[in-house]
């Protein structure tokens, strides 16, 4: 009867090492992990870097456009969590509002306010999202200290923030 009970344990103990090793071996061929980055928030740098791609470049008006220098994203200054980033928006109807509590990509279409995306920021959670279109879009991020809402309205293709604290 030991005998038995000596090769049940150690035929468990293999089925219980192969199935493991198959686990392993499967997300090694995968070569990312099950649950991916799809549930994870976009950085600033990430959202600026996505609309410089999705965006196509305003039109060259003569010599005085090729003045204006691009900025780079190591070149924007750092903000206080009420601030909108300065200049973040490009002409073409598409907007990056950031500030310390969240960011938001904002769009206007045919006078309709639109929020493309919307990430919050450290220590916020994401309460209360109208993402439109509508005349006005709007999301409000909440944490401990207080809630932030970033309200979005339209002046003709131009997103335009209303950022408002509340504590």
């Amino acid at each position: 009867m030991n005998t038995r009970l000596v090769l049940a344990v150690a035929g468990w103990l293999l089925a219980a090492a192969l199935a493991t090793g198959a686990g392993v071996a499967v997300l090694g061929l995968l070569g990312r992990p099950l649950a991916g980055t799809a549930g994870r928030p976009m950085s600033a740098e990430e959202i600026r870097v996505a609309l410089a791609r999705d965006t196509p470049a305003a039109p060259s008006s003569g010599p005085a456009s090729a003045a204006v220098p691009a900025r780079s994203p190591a070149a924007v200054p750092a903000r206080s969590p009420g601030q909108a980033t300065p200049g973040a928006g490009p002409v073409t109807g598409r907007k990056l509002i950031s500030t310390g509590a969240g960011s938001v990509i904002a769009r206007c279409d045919g006078g309709l306010a639109r929020l493309q995306s919307w990430t919050p920021g450290q220590g916020y959670e994401v309460h209360d999202v109208d993402p439109g279109p509508d005349d006005h879009a709007r999301v409000r991020f909440e944490s401990d200290e207080g809630r932030v809402e970033i309200e979005v309205r339209c002046a003709g293709d131009v997103p335009v923030p209303r950022i408002t604290h509340h504590d």
